[in-house]
């Protein structure tokens, strides 16, 4: 976390992140100078409200007040249209950055070998590819074009006070350090804050997922409450790392708030102290210029400190995700072999390999099996039988040996072409909520409703799909829960046969339905 920390707001990680906004240069621009016309328009109203005053009503100037009130409305009016450019177009290139962020991201996690997904929770994964992103697009429309709109608005606030009046702005700008030290307290005291609740979102979200996913194995063991109690635990722990930034905000809001009204009293104090003693007399619309000016001024300063928690949040959920995209875990994709005419032939000769590196799994493992040719591996749990399958497809890298196929080394076939040759029914059948149709081709174009019909017929099991609701299109939903686990695993069989393998690989799979073997 102390690292995080440190890099809560690093600028070359910031730099990284404004790169994704490239293709969107325009957008950027536009919001940009929305930002700064703003600054202009917010300055244009105390100005003209303090003229109406000082050069319309104290002169009794009925048609000068006309002008003025119409310049006034005038100014809101292109304040408030950009205002709703400014806030549009912001939030449109944050939610087009995430868009593309997040694509990457799926694209990267696509490409991770199985062996990191073992040694990730799929709860943060999740938190990272939803939530972290909505952080990341935050940087755009609530925080780091805010944070310049502000300061842009309180240089031109100082500069237009110093010109119109240097001594009432002298008394504005001798209050400011105050309020700038507990902004910078605030903000440090926020990063910190802000990591906490990163961490325990992450932790509730990896929990409540693992716990939904296996619901029955906490039924079947009475675990209720136990696991009741560890939510209350990690729920706690989520609840007092949003509480303390709760009790940051608490402190700093009222502390700029009274700093705030003690310079508006101030104001009122010295011009009207010169007004009495006609001494550098000051105008009244001055004096309400500067009460309306010295708001604009310290009102970005909480917008800042607030937006900048946005900001802070959004690089912490940068950088996590950036670390996703960094990791290198793929699979090396380096094969030039992609062949259609695959016979099937299958070689391990001596192969070598442990999930742990000091710990085998498969002690120099060497088999053949030939085109046409059904083998049984017999072993013991844990013997290695799915390993053996993982290994074929290249799910993990052997630690030495070789596996052919056709007298192929596996590395030399295109990722793709090796898989697609290949065909798996695990034990453990995957199903997505979608159709029993969907499911079946995995929306491949080429596999069409007759085809998988056809096959359905052929291996016996059409006659069940036909009597589920819908029939091909009936909905599955998460995981397949709508069937039994034997229905699912002709599903996963129907699956497997459709795609026209070269190569069938059955894991513990029972089939005694079907009255055709595959050839």
């Amino acid at each position: 976390m102390d690292q995080e920390i440190g890099k809560a707001f690093d600028f070359s990680l910031f730099k990284r992140v404004l790169a994704y906004t490239r293709p969107y240069r325009l957008t950027f621009m536009a919001v940009g100078l929305a930002a700064i016309l703003l600054s202009g328009f917010a300055v244009l109203t105390p100005l003209i409200v303090g003229e109406i005053i000082d050069g319309a009503i104290k002169k009794s100037d009925a048609d000068y007040l006309w002008y003025l009130t119409l310049a006034l409305g005038g100014v809101l009016f292109a304040q408030v249209l950009c205002q709703l450019c400014f806030t549009y177009f912001a939030n449109w290139l944050g939610e087009s950055v995430i868009k593309d962020v997040r694509i990457k991201l799926f694209d990267q996690m696509m490409g991770f070998k199985m062996k990191y997904f073992d040694n990730s929770s799929i709860g943060v994964l999740v938190t990272r590819s939803v939530a972290d992103m909505q952080r990341i697009g935050e940087i755009f429309s609530q925080g780091f074009f805010v944070i310049v709109a502000d300061l842009l608005k309180m240089l031109v606030v100082a500069a237009v006070m110093l010109v119109i009046n240097w001594r009432l702005a002298l008394i504005v700008f001798a209050i400011m350090p105050v309020i700038l030290y507990a902004t910078r307290v605030f903000q440090q005291a926020m990063k910190k804050a802000f990591i906490e609740v990163r961490t325990q979102v992450s932790s509730l979200n990896s929990f409540v997922q693992e716990r939904i996913g296996g619901m029955k194995i906490v039924q079947l063991f009475t675990r209720e409450s136990l696991e009741s109690e560890k939510f209350r635990q990690i729920n706690a722990k989520h609840q007092d790392a949003w509480l303390k930034t709760v009790w940051y905000n608490s402190f700093f809001f009222p502390i700029a708030d009274i700093v705030s009204s003690i310079t508006i009293g101030l104001i009122v104090w010295y011009g009207g102290l010169q007004n009495v003693t006609q001494v550098n007399a000051e105008e009244y619309g001055t004096i309400f210029a500067f009460i309306l000016l010295s708001g604009m001024l310290f009102r970005p300063l909480r917008q800042i400190a607030d937006k900048f928690n946005t900001l802070q949040m959004g690089m912490v959920a940068a950088n996590r995700v950036f670390k996703i995209l960094d990791t290198e875990s793929n699979i090396a994709d380096t094969g030039d072999v992609a062949r259609e005419d695959v016979k099937g032939n299958i070689d391990f000769d001596e192969v070598r390999f442990g999930y742990i590196q000091e710990e085998e799994v498969l002690h120099g493992v060497s088999f053949k099996a030939t085109a046409g040719e059904t083998v049984a591996i017999v072993g013991a749990t844990g013997a290695g039988k799915s390993t053996i399958i993982n290994l074929l497809n290249r799910f993990y890298e052997i630690n030495s040996g070789s596996i052919r196929i056709d007298g192929i080394p596996i590395q030399d076939f295109t990722l793709a072409s090796l898989r697609k040759r290949i065909a798996v029914v695990l034990q453990d059948v995957f199903l997505f909520a979608d159709t029993i149709e969907n499911n079946i081709s995995l929306r491949n174009p080429e596999i069409t409703r007759e085809h998988i019909v056809e096959a359905a017929k052929q291996i016996g099991v059409d006659e069940f799909i036909e009597s589920l609701p819908g029939g091909y299109a009936y909905n599955v939903k998460e995981r397949g829960t709508m069937l039994s686990s034997g229905q699912r695993q002709l599903i996963a069989f129907l699956r497997a046969y459709v795609s026209n393998p070269s190569i069938l690989v059955l894991d513990n799979f029972n089939y005694y339905s079907a009255q055709t073997r595959y050839d």
